[in-house]
């Protein structure tokens, strides 16, 4: 069988940018005009675009997905001698901003199906010292929330999602990710399925009182202006993001959409293909909406490395999300974890391999990326 070669990356955002060219250039062109570039009437209307998609009740812009997990955080408490519940298979400023806080990471241990945290080893992970939980919804999957919120009911104890893959995500009973917790938080790099020209970010919450907290610390804890009641820092989200932001919310479902469709069709060439026994493909709680910010294989860990290796050779882009837990970072060696002690954390950083799912993915780019997995395994 001859197969058809072309370069497949493993995200495409002039594919994306080429059609909302003359749309952002011309909302930039407003920013400018107005000279609104931090706050203002962009940020704004920003800001109640995303509670109103994520049916929260308030949005408050910040500089980065980082930024809002460290403002979350400390407006919810957290600090010096504090334990908060997250998973350790996570972009490392998940854990980063706890230990940030003077805090310790909690780890509990992954599903390996959703590779999310397993919601039925958080409670005996609680302690008197603990101060939140925080689930991450990874590769844009909710994670199992009916059954954290339950158990943060019965310890009384707020959740902060992570949200930074899983804008437009929804759980089992329909409700988006940001929506799910106390507080949620978006990151919009640009290579978020939301994604904006540079950093930024942005926590949802329907508490009222956690919402002006946080707007007052995006800017040094500032109210009225020079006087400063709380702590806080330059967090804040500039005009031109949002701007671009708000052009792309109105296309984030369609993406999404587009990302799905992907997905199963990639599914159908895996099985055409006779792969199913070598790749395992990402499984989706029933229900839920997975809005895929990354299509996550998993295959034998003496095969991860070769076939990245394999691909890459042939122009198909891929990356590994991660190649170790959060819990044996050096930064974090003095929280007091070590290799071992979360073994499917470890496992899945051994296993897993990304391939491209963007919106504008031809099938002549899907048929190509499983051909030259297809000539990997023989198939």
């Amino acid at each position: 069988m001859t197969m058809t070669r072309i370069k497949v990356p493993l995200l495409d955002l002039q594919a994306q940018y080429a059609p909302l060219r003359a749309e952002i250039r011309t909302a930039v062109d407003g920013v400018f005009d107005k000279l609104a570039f931090i706050g203002g009437p962009y940020v704004q209307a920003l800001e109640a675009e995303l509670a109103a998609y994520t049916g929260a009740t308030h949005g408050v812009g910040v500089s980065s997905g980082t930024d809002a997990l460290l403002v979350a955080l400390t407006a919810l408490g957290v600090g010096p001698g504090d334990e908060v519940i997250t998973s350790p298979y996570t972009f490392f400023a998940t854990a980063g901003c706890i230990a940030r806080l003077g805090a310790r990471c909690v780890f509990v241990d992954i599903d390996p199906k959703t590779y999310n945290i397993d919601a039925g080893q958080i409670e005996a992970a609680i302690t008197e010292k603990t101060k939140v939980i925080l689930p991450v919804h990874l590769f844009g999957q909710c994670a199992d929330m009916a059954a954290v919120n339950a158990i943060a009911s019965k310890h009384d104890l707020p959740v902060l999602e992570d949200a930074a893959q899983a804008i437009g995500a929804r759980d089992a009973d329909c409700r988006m990710a940001g929506s799910l917790g106390t507080a949620g938080c978006f990151s919009f790099y640009p290579s978020k399925n939301l994604g904006a020209a540079g950093d930024g970010g942005l926590v949802t919450t329907s508490d009222d009182a956690l919402a002006h907290t946080m707007s007052i610390m995006r800017n040094h804890g500032m109210e009225p202006a020079y006087h400063h009641e709380i702590l806080g820092g330059n967090f804040r989200l500039d005009g031109i993001q949002a701007a671009v932001l708000s052009i792309k919310l109105k296309h984030l479902d369609s993406w999404a959409d587009a990302r799905r469709q992907n997905a199963e069709h990639y599914r159908e060439l895996f099985t055409e293909r006779g792969l199913d026994g070598a790749v395992t493909l990402p499984w989706v709680r029933p229900g839920v909406h997975h809005i895929y910010n990354q299509f996550v294989l998993r295959v034998a860990a003496d095969k991860r490395d070769p076939l990245l290796a394999h691909l890459r050779s042939h122009d198909i882009g891929c990356a590994i999300y991660y190649p170790s837990g959060c819990h044996t970072q050096p930064a974090l060696k003095d929280q007091g974890f070590k290799a071992g002690d979360f073994p499917q954390t470890e496992s899945a950083a051994l296993e897993t391999l990304s391939i491209p799912i963007y919106s504008e993915l031809t099938d002549e780019q899907k048929h190509c990326v499983v051909d030259v997995i297809a000539e990997f395994y023989g198939a």
